[in-house]
């Protein structure tokens, strides 16, 4: 009886579950082949020399016993070292820290002893212009900066050019040169004064700060500085006189004219007012250049 060929029938061989680290199989080849096989050949070619394996004979080991000796022997030498200086470079630490913080108790002392006697020096030398002035004791006082004045006067308020305090490509701060700037420079702020006196200012101040016959309004970097003080803007300067005719004088002078060209031009803010009461403190303290005893007149 003829049928249809019969295929032979397949025989399936179970399949294995895959590994867990299947997914991680750059991990598992360094895992499995630790040591390049450049090393791996050279170390098995030294051992098939017999000079990779440990040494066999008694002279080597103790040789190599002595190293390991000599060499823990370093190692323990030093950690005893270090554990033994620990506490005394923890107490010099402590004993540097103790130091620094003395040194900087004195000298905020010594600094407030200063104060004190930069203080007691201006009210002697104040105390004196007055009494020995004679009758241009008062005035003198003034001028010189001795004495706290008020009175009626005019307030002038100076300030940077708008585009100096913005940033980007406008940025009048990162330009040379006062046209490109927009800044008040010191320049601008010697003439002020200087206008305002030669305008019948009796005293003037900037930012509080009193203004003497040896007064110095510089420049160092971007900042003016007065007297060494530096000054943030707006500038605000007090000037005790007539208010009215301070102002009018003023504004009509030629140092006038430039503050409003500096305005019109650049962008300079500035405002001025009449006050009725301003107030001028005194100076820090006051220099004596020259001096010579008072002689006087005994009578007949």
């Amino acid at each position: 009886m003829c049928g249809m060929p019969q295929q032979p029938p397949v025989r399936s061989t179970p399949t294995r579950p895959p590994r867990p680290d299947a997914s991680m199989s750059l991990l598992t080849n360094v895992m499995d082949h630790s040591l390049d096989e450049g090393y791996a050949e050279a170390a098995a070619r030294k051992e098939a020399d017999g000079t990779g394996a440990m040494p066999k004979t008694l002279r080597a080991k103790l040789g190599l016993a002595a190293g390991l000796v000599l060499a823990a022997l370093v190692v323990t030498v030093g950690a005893a070292e270090a554990r033994i200086a620990a506490p005394a470079v923890a107490k010099e630490r402590e004993e540097l820290i103790d130091r620094i913080d003395r040194e900087t108790s004195a000298a905020d002392k010594l600094e407030g002893n200063i104060d004190r006697l930069r203080d007691d020096v201006s009210a002697r030398q104040r105390e004196a212009l007055k009494k020995h002035g004679g009758d241009q004791g008062e005035l003198v006082a003034i001028l010189a900066g001795a004495v706290e004045v008020h009175g009626p006067g005019v307030k002038l308020v100076v300030n940077d050019a708008k585009e100096a305090d913005q940033g980007g490509d406008g940025d009048a701060r990162e330009t040379s040169g006062f046209s490109d700037t927009g800044r008040v420079r010191d320049r601008d702020m010697q003439r002020v004064v200087n206008g305002l006196w030669e305008s019948g200012a009796e005293a003037i101040s900037i930012n509080g700060q009193r203004l003497t016959a040896l007064s110095a309004i510089r420049a160092a970097g971007d900042a003016i500085l007065v007297d060494n003080k530096p000054l943030v803007p707006p500038y605000t300067v007090l000037a005790v006189g007539d208010g009215k005719r301070l102002s009018t004088d003023f504004q009509n002078s030629g140092d006038g004219l430039y503050l409003n060209a500096l305005q019109k031009n650049f962008g300079i803010r500035t405002s001025i007012s009449v006050e009725d009461e301003v107030r001028l403190s005194a100076a820090p303290s006051v220099i004596v250049r020259t001096a010579q005893p008072s002689t006087e007149k005994g009578t007949s």
